[in-house]
């Protein structure tokens, strides 16, 4: 039941750091451009998060580094649910490189929150969708 996808990009210079290899910081940074554009693909995304004052937010991350990325290589994000449970989700993202091996792996614990009241709350139908 838990819906996939998958999000392509290539690495490019602006992505590496003075040690010519991606960043930490910068695996966090493409998960988040892929999660984005689950959302907006699915019709969920930056507009509409404003405009409604709920949205999706991140808890916490458990994040591997495995192999290293290299200038201009094709890679591919993955987008897993893993489940929804209490008012919480689990993600798994992965970075494949473009041989298919895993380079990075991230569980990410989120939530579906309120702007302004500042505070988690059930998911809406809406983003149920997005989810699932």
């Amino acid at each position: 039941m838990p819906s996939s996808f998958n999000y392509e990009l290539v690495i490019k210079e602006h992505h590496l750091d003075s040690y010519q290899h991606v960043n930490n910081a910068t695996y966090l940074s493409l998960y988040e451009e892929a999660r984005w554009e689950v959302c907006t693909q699915r019709g969920f995304g930056y507009k509409h998060f404003h405009s409604t004052g709920k949205g999706p937010v991140i808890l916490a991350v458990d994040l591997k580094f495995l192999k290293e990325l290299s200038l201009r290589e094709t890679i591919t994000i993955t987008f897993e649910i893993l489940s929804y449970e209490k008012n919480l989700f689990k993600l798994k993202q992965q970075i494949l490189k473009s041989d298919g091996r895993v380079a990075s792996e991230a569980i990410f614990t989120g939530a579906f929150f309120d702007m302004k009241a500042r505070k988690i709350i059930p998911p809406s139908e809406e983003w149920l969708k997005v989810l699932y």
